[in-house]
């Protein structure tokens, strides 16, 4: 079960709290070929909005959980957009991404199959479980990364194994909440 309230509601209920939604946003998938082919502009619009609503610095988020189509052609164009949209917000923060491999990126989509519409709340399930547990699933089956999702002298990889999600830190070198995107 998952309960959505207002931080105060829940720290004056005395609720425990594993997680704080800081920034949403709702977009449409934009213009595009097919649901398989989505839209990396889109895609990028809709994370940049929501990060800035949260106030992140885009050096301290460091996992993303992904829930494009699955296709050969849908997830670099997911992947397109992730990385637009860190190099926008540090744009307009007035400051360039520095740090190579520290967000990781997985997927729920190889431990319960394509949701459809249950997709976005078995997301959050899985980002905030992670929180809690301080561990990030490796992605499951996976034997061979799409050719086309380039990933080097980026902030990203993939979580091929499950393994401690460790606390980054930030420009100060203070360790920073535990930060992801669902």
């Amino acid at each position: 079960m998952l309960m959505l309230k207002p931080l105060s509601k829940a720290i004056a209920d005395n609720h425990h709290i594993y997680s704080v939604i800081k920034g949403t946003a709702v977009n449409h998938g934009g213009k595009a070929n097919s649901l398989t082919a989505p839209n990396s502009d889109a895609q990028a619009s809709l994370l940049t909005e929501a990060y800035e609503e949260a106030g992140f610095d885009p050096e301290t988020i460091s996992y993303l959980e992904l829930h494009g189509t699955g296709t050969e052609l849908g997830v670099p164009v997911e992947f397109e957009g992730i990385k637009k949209a860190f190099k926008q917000l540090a744009r307009n923060q007035g400051k360039q991404l520095t740090k190579q491999s520290y967000c990781e990126i997985g997927s729920v989509k190889t431990n319960i199959g394509h949701l459809e519409p249950a997709s976005g709340i078995a997301g959050i399930m899985k980002v905030i479980l992670a929180m809690k547990h301080k561990k990030l699933p490796g992605i499951l089956h996976l034997n061979e990364v799409n050719p086309y999702v380039r990933l080097d002298k980026t902030p990203f990889y993939i979580t091929e194994k499950t393994r401690n999600w460790e606390r980054i830190t930030d420009d100060c070198g203070d360790k920073v909440p535990r930060r992801g995107r669902s």
